[in-house]
């Protein structure tokens, strides 16, 4: 007679497919985002810039634009919103780079404006890249309304900070703006209204 002796066997879960497709969903815009961020950094890395794009607001950025501009001699300047046209022409003129090549605009309020006033101007030029200067704390914001509102039109940013002592802004700025740019995208409307002055 033989005796059969059965050994335990481990007992092995299989997840039905429908939940792991539950546990990777939320992993997908992660990932997507993390490439798309990749992809800008190398993009921006190899771009060459076809003008100089400040956001005004802080005298030092237009000092620092100035002297960049003195390197690339043949690239414009653009600054929104930043000094009075008189000491903005003086700051530039002081530095010696040509007044032909300056332009100055004073339609925007704030960051996202900055941007949404300026890209359809910039891109009728033939503008498809920008050096970004603005302050080193605020290069997190700016660069995000800058990548959904020039990168909606194809024109490709190439950050420079402006060292600066302020803090980095909060998050929710970012995302408060980030959201206004995306308002922009959608309406044509920055919601300026919205945010506390």
């Amino acid at each position: 007679m033989l005796l059969k002796i059965r050994s335990p066997r481990p007992e092995i879960k299989v997840i039905p497919p429908r939940r792991a497709k539950i546990r990777i969903f939320p992993l997908i815009p992660l990932l997507t985002l993390g490439l798309w961020f990749g992809y800008k950094q190398l993009q921006s890395y190899f771009v060459q810039p076809e003008a100089i794009f400040v956001l005004g607001g802080h005298e030092d950025r237009e000092r620092f634009a100035a002297q960049l501009a003195l390197k690339h001699p043949n690239l414009p300047i653009w600054v929104s919103s930043g000094s009075p046209e008189g000491y903005a022409t003086k700051i530039f003129t002081k530095a010696g780079v040509n007044s032909d090549r300056l332009h100055l605009d004073y339609h925007a309020k704030d960051t996202v404006t900055n941007f949404t006033t300026l890209v359809k101007e910039l891109k009728s030029q033939g503008i498809d890249s920008v050096y970004l200067i603005t302050s080193d704390n605020h290069m997190n914001r700016a660069r995000v309304i800058g990548e959904i509102v020039f990168g909606s039109q194809g024109i490709v940013l190439k950050p420079i900070s402006v060292p600066s002592h302020g803090s980095p802004e909060s998050l929710e700025k970012i995302v408060r703006d980030g959201g206004r740019s995306l308002l922009w995208l959608l309406t044509g409307k920055t919601g300026e209204n919205l945010i506390d002055p």
